[in-house]
């Protein structure tokens, strides 16, 4: 953890909102994007707002992880990982709370506009995504706490974020407030090509939980690196990556396009990381394999959008 003494307020906020985690937002609507032009689909302002709003979310989500995890005992002077600006007495929890309740409300105010380029499909997933951010650390069944973390992070950072940011932009050539899905707004394509993004978004959770595992045994956290070990979750590393690694020779086999596999440029850096989680259980390894799996759902978002739109 960082030394706290020389931490001013605004360096304090910039922890808590934990920008490194901002490509797990960004990469999705990089995949719906080069999906969009691709389709003939793209619509540049709902795919900013979908950004916007997703950004937002995760920021939200950070706020609500520092709070809960604080107040519930779950960060202790063990801990290996990035500082917790709640637990270390640099912001009061309330106000830790209060910033969590209104970026939400800002992910809700952006989310208006969406509403009326997708209707009732884009209320419903924006306002169960909300609640998700919050029930993540926090709530009567907290999923992080239970092992559903990877889950949440599979299905509402990749699934969810990309079809949804694919949504937005489709529908918008609808006229009208759609109630239902408009056809040809949610492709087979849109679902398969966010599942790298779902599975490297995964990882960096995964990362994050090896790391912290001796810690979250001391302090009632049950993810699934406590419950199932160490190997497990570099077995689990492994298959998401293969997962990620797989789509493009899908796209490939519908498309004979080899642009497809440009994703594959940024194998070098996941086979970086895997190494580092094989091998290693510490914080001091452990917190830059984390920025660089962050760094790695950006470079394969990216040259995956770029292999789309071609």
């Amino acid at each position: 953890m960082t030394d706290t003494a020389d931490v001013s307020r605004r360096e304090a906020w910039l922890i808590a909102a934990r920008p490194h985690t901002l490509p797990v937002a960004a990469a999705p609507i990089l995949v719906a994007v080069g999906l969009a032009v691709r389709d003939g689909v793209f619509a540049p302002l709902p795919a900013l707002a979908a950004f916007v709003g997703a950004a937002l979310i995760q920021v939200g989500t950070n706020f609500a992880n520092d709070y809960y995890d604080a107040v519930q005992g779950a960060d202790t002077e063990e801990r290996e990982g990035f500082t917790r600006v709640t637990a270390g007495g640099l912001i009061e929890p309330d106000e830790v709370k209060r910033a969590m309740y209104l970026t939400f409300a800002a992910a809700i105010l952006v989310g208006t506009y969406l509403v009326w380029v997708g209707g009732v499909p884009i209320l419903v997933v924006g306002l169960v995504s909300v609640a998700s951010g919050i029930a993540y650390t926090g709530g009567p069944y907290p999923l992080g706490y239970h092992g559903l973390g990877d889950l949440f992070v599979f299905v509402f950072f990749g699934v969810v974020a990309v079809t949804g940011a694919y949504y937005v932009q489709a529908a918008s050539f609808v006229v009208g407030i759609p109630v239902g899905i408009p056809k040809g707004a949610v492709t087979l394509s849109s679902v398969v090509a966010s599942l790298p993004i779902a599975a490297i978004a995964t990882n960096v959770l995964v990362v994050n939980n090896v790391r912290d595992k001796e810690e979250d045994e001391t302090t009632g956290k049950r993810t699934l690196a406590v419950r199932f070990g160490y190997t497990f979750s570099r077995v689990q590393f492994v298959a998401m990556l293969a997962l990620a690694y797989a789509v493009p020779a899908w796209f490939f086999a519908r498309t004979g396009e080899p642009a497809v596999f440009l994703p594959y440029l940024s194998l070098p850096l996941a086979a970086r990381v895997t190494k580092t989680i094989f091998t290693r259980t510490d914080g001091e390894a452990l917190n830059p394999a984390l920025t660089r799996t962050g760094q790695l759902l950006a470079l394969y978002a990216l040259l995956f959008g770029i292999a789309l739109a071609l």
